[in-house]
């Protein structure tokens, strides 16, 4: 497979919305609509700045595609691709979510996390409709250099509001329980009822995932499997500067608020539940550091994973720490490739090196693909 070839093709040939029958594939992409009830009526903000503005229609209402494969699809059993922060498209998961479906012929769901991709305002990704907040963020912050007009909407509503990281979260989470109980219960058109969900998770994605099973409402994910690639660590440890997801003073104003201020007996009585503590319990490697790593332990064959020597967002000693170092250098193998890659481009389209990124992508999601299928 040459990785960048695919990737461009299938970019091509991806209209949200539109039923696509894949050239050279056993996939076809579907897609269906959803309406989020997750926590927008208590947490929304409204607001006449249409960045920092929480009532946001795509938010509550959206599509979602499938990759189904066109023969030989299995409906007892899904995979649940959940991505990383900041993502305004789908474009690096076609080629991942494709690979997938083929190689385990189950149906691949790329669920959007809540205000990322279609479930965001489109201006969120315009420069032109974004000069006025960056040149305002660029004067009050000064000559910040992770700043950028890729990241400055989500580091402008991070700083101006850090607990939208968990109100959004909770939306995500309440959303996933929402869609894999209604696929359990029959009602997805896709799925045979009680189909298995397991997760292919991403960066964030991984940090959505692990609170998931350990909340694991009605013991939805009790029989899933958690495959984590460049992701699973322990929130203290991970590190979001980056021009592609938010800038300096936005991830010291989040790592801050998170690890020193916000605490679950600030909470409302009706809001401290599982997920709260679970979410907590992620944090920082000391908060309820047995219970969360026997969990995880426990889990046993059902959880394993990739990470990167060079990531620096999501390092693997950040791993460890989630894990435990025994559980982590069992399970999650940690793995360098010879060409430059970073955590947010992992197979990079634009170098030279097309063998050794083929190599790459081969060697990550074979395995992603055999522990999943």
């Amino acid at each position: 497979m040459d990785y960048a070839k695919r990737f461009y093709e299938l970019n091509s040939l991806f209209r949200l919305g539109t039923i696509t029958d894949l050239p050279d594939s056993n996939c076809r992409i579907h897609f269906f609509g959803f309406d989020s009830k997750g926590m927008r009526a208590a947490n929304a903000v409204i607001s006449d700045d249409t960045v920092l503005c929480d009532a946001i229609t795509e938010n509550s209402f959206f599509q979602y595609p499938v990759f189904v494969p066109k023969k030989n699809h299995n409906p007892d059993k899904a995979i649940l691709l959940l991505h990383g922060l900041n993502e305004r498209n789908w474009s690096k998961y076609l080629t991942w979510a494709e690979y997938l479906c083929q190689k385990t012929g189950k149906a691949v769901i790329l669920f959007p996390i809540a205000f990322h991709i279609n479930r965001s305002p489109q201006h969120w990704s315009n420069p032109r409709m974004l000069q006025a907040v960056y040149d305002l963020r660029r004067k009050r912050n000064g000559d910040d250099r992770m700043l950028s007009f890729a990241n400055v909407a989500l580091s402008e509503r991070i700083s101006e509001n850090p607990y939208r990281f968990y109100s959004s979260g909770r939306q995500s989470l309440s959303d996933i329980e929402n869609l894999v109980f209604s696929i359990k219960n029959g009602e997805h058109q896709l799925f045979n009822e009680n189909a298995q969900i397991d997760v292919f998770s991403y960066s964030i994605g991984s940090f959505l995932s692990q609170i998931a099973f350990l909340t694991n409402t009605d013991g939805l994910f009790s029989d899933s499997r958690l495959f984590m690639f460049c992701g699973g660590s322990i929130f203290s440890e991970m590190f979001g500067q980056s021009r592609t997801i938010m800038d300096s003073k936005a991830f010291d104003r989040l790592y801050n608020y998170y690890r020193f201020e916000f605490m679950p007996e600030n909470e409302t009585a009706d809001h401290i539940d599982d997920a709260l503590m679970a979410f907590c319990s992620m944090i920082a490697p000391e908060r309820d550091e047995n219970k969360r790593t026997t969990f995880f332990s426990e889990m046993g064959q059902r959880l394993g994973g990739i990470s990167l020597v060079n990531d620096k967002v999501i390092p693997y000693k950040g791993v460890e720490q989630a894990l435990g170092t025994d559980l982590a250098h069992q399970r999650i193998g940690l793995y360098d490739f010879d060409f430059n890659y970073t955590h947010e481009n992992p197979f990079p389209v634009n170098q030279q090196n097309t063998n050794a990124i083929n190599y790459a992508f081969q060697t990550v999601f074979s395995q992603a693909a055999d522990f999943l299928g």
